[in-house]
């Protein structure tokens, strides 16, 4: 049975000031994905692809557990995107074969009436062929499980977004010169995190 669960997710943060604009620290994406996802559960393919191990979930009466590779870049302005570029799931090999997940999102900086806030989107989709043993269940509470459990998903990332996306900042913050990050020029070097 084809069955398609989405899910979409928007933030907006206000941003303690911190001397270097926080525009500086959304240009190395590594950085994001370290403060969104626990370390023990990334893997860096490339500079721009992280693999992301999900923590297992419950879906009805199976366990799964999604493994996504995504594409983290960053635009001259301080913008992050991001979009899945592969997945897998693990528990189910007959999902597995049968499963598609498209997410898509973003995340920059702008500044209101003297503060600077944090947006960003998310839009997770998933198209999956559901073993024959869930004919008998209705298509309207598939769907609703489905896509419960993919906003649960998305509310995690947020939680974690809220929380530790602001304290990794303030840590890089003090642990650089503010020489290197003019607050009104474009230029900017890319330092590695340490």
């Amino acid at each position: 049975m084809a069955t398609k669960f989405e899910a979409c997710q928007s933030v907006e943060i206000p941003v303690p000031y911190q001397p270097i604009p926080i525009k500086h620290y959304l240009r190395q994406p590594e950085r994001l994905v370290n403060a969104l996802v626990d370390s023990s559960r990334i893997e860096q393919l490339s500079p721009e692809v992280f693999r992301l191990k999900m923590r297992p979930l419950s879906f009805i009466s199976l366990s799964i557990q999604p493994i996504v590779d995504m594409r983290v870049w960053a635009l001259a302005d301080g913008t992050i995107l991001l979009e899945s570029v592969g997945s897998e799931i693990r528990g189910i090999e007959y999902i597995n074969q049968r499963f598609q997940l498209d997410l898509k999102g973003h995340l920059s900086s702008y500044d209101r009436e003297g503060n600077t806030y944090l947006k960003g989107i998310a839009n997770l989709e998933v198209k999956v062929e559901l073993p024959p043993l869930f004919s008998f269940t209705p298509k309207s509470i598939l769907e609703a499980t489905g896509n419960g459990l993919l906003k649960s998903v998305l509310v995690t990332i947020k939680q974690r977004l809220l929380h530790q996306l602001l304290v990794d900042y303030r840590h890089w913050v003090e642990s650089h010169s503010l020489d290197s990050y003019p607050d009104d020029s474009n230029d900017f070097t890319v330092l590695k995190p340490e």
